[in-house]
């Protein structure tokens, strides 16, 4: 079986790191830029049509230091938050994130200016809170990604019930936005001279990150969060993308409170997981073949898991990341062999619908103790997910 190595993987971690680092880029970053054409993208709606609310919270975490701050000082947060509302009347549709978050994100995946501006998600911004306790889902980002980079899967995941905590993980995240207008881009190098210390600090962060974030929502509960959706501190999951995937799994390992994991096609880098294993469920839904952290990770899980590949898919398939491909020229800004790393061939509205599917089916088996058939065999449905690792089925 093909392996990927551990470099190769490393420079798809973030939003469009392979644009960066893979041979034969462009010279685009010193190109002038062609004109914003106006333009709406929208995301998929959910597939159940029921109405979502969401809102931003900024977070100090004043136990602890922000490791990567030019300034000591406690560690900040932006935390946006899906879930399903009672109704939507009055409120205005939300944006994909704030203008200056955007314009970063045009220029680090790289697309033409104006088009992540052009994203138009379903949810409507401070929607009221449909009543009682809400399964938790703690979201995270690829390396230099950002919060906004899933949200048609957590609007899905809201609509069919779930608090969606999605983080941006200051100086990770490409670019973060504080309610009295700092922006605080990613501190992070391309290419550290020690990745694996480089993995570890940056594991440690956002799984810190983590683990705050579920407290203040099902702990600390004070007045400047009155007005927010319950969470169920016995019924919560984390999942993320690429890096963010490697952290829900040493969360997982770390945090009795954390039922369940998920990881969207990332390495399992920065922690002892792959040599450990985890004694709860822990979900891979993968675009690569395979991974030689995952190899390991197989050899030593102690709990229910699945290694599930996703045919036809490229490193960013799991986000909204796609939807913006085509009308923001991202093919005309980077190589064809890194544009197809990141999307593969499957069509965006597809990859979406399989990331969903999957994904609810987990977290409803995991956290609700339904059925979930899609997760026991393959699908007549859905042809191009395969089975790679499915040791109890």
């Amino acid at each position: 079986m093909t392996m990927i190595t551990r470099r190769s993987l490393l420079a798809l971690a973030g939003l469009g790191g392979a644009a960066l680092t893979l041979p034969g880029a462009p010279a685009w970053a010193t190109a002038a830029a062609a004109p914003a054409r106006p333009r709406v993208i929208d995301l998929p709606p959910p597939t159940l049509r029921r109405p979502v609310g969401t809102v931003s919270l900024h977070l100090v975490d004043r136990a602890r230091q922000d490791p990567f701050a030019p300034i000591p000082g406690p560690r900040e947060l932006m935390v946006q938050l899906w879930y399903p509302a009672l109704g939507t009347a009055g409120r205005a549709r939300a944006p994909y994130t704030t203008p200056r978050v955007a314009a970063a994100i045009d220029t680090t995946l790289p697309l033409d200016p104006g088009t992540i501006a052009a994203v138009r998600p379903t949810a409507r911004t401070g929607a009221p809170a449909a009543p009682g306790a809400l399964p938790l889902l703690l979201m995270g980002h690829g390396r230099k990604g950002g919060r906004s980079n899933c949200t048609a899967l957590a609007e899905e995941l809201a609509a069919h019930g779930y608090l969606v905590a999605a983080i941006d993980h200051t100086y990770d995240a490409t670019a973060v936005e504080f309610p009295d207008g700092r922006l605080v881009r990613s501190a992070l190098l391309d290419d550290p001279a020690d990745w694996d210390a480089a993995d570890r600090k940056e594991i440690t962060a956002r799984v810190g990150d983590l683990r705050f974030v579920a407290t203040e929502l099902t702990e600390n509960r004070t007045d400047a969060h009155s007005g927010l959706p319950t969470a169920d501190p016995r019924r919560i999951g984390v999942l993320g993308h690429s890096m963010g995937g490697a952290a829900a799994a040493e969360a997982v390992r770390q945090d009795d409170r954390f039922a369940a994991g998920l990881d969207l096609n990332g390495g399992l880098f920065g922690s002892p997981v792959p040599e450990l294993g985890l004694d709860r469920p822990f979900l891979l839904l993968t675009a690569l073949p395979d991974h030689d952290t995952w190899q390991h990770w197989r050899e030593h899980q102690n709990a229910w898991g699945r290694q599930l590949r996703m045919r036809d898919a490229g490193h960013l398939s799991f986000t909204d990341l796609p939807h913006t491909a085509a009308p923001g020229n991202l093919a005309g800004h980077i190589p064809a062999d890194a544009y197809a790393a990141l999307l593969g061939t499957i069509t965006p509205t597809r990859a979406t619908e399989l990331t969903r599917a999957y994904t609810r089916g987990y977290f409803d088996h995991v956290l609700r103790g339904r059925p979930a058939p899609l997760l026991n065999s393959p699908s007549p449905r859905f042809p191009e997910i395969e089975f790679h690792w499915s040791p109890d089925r």
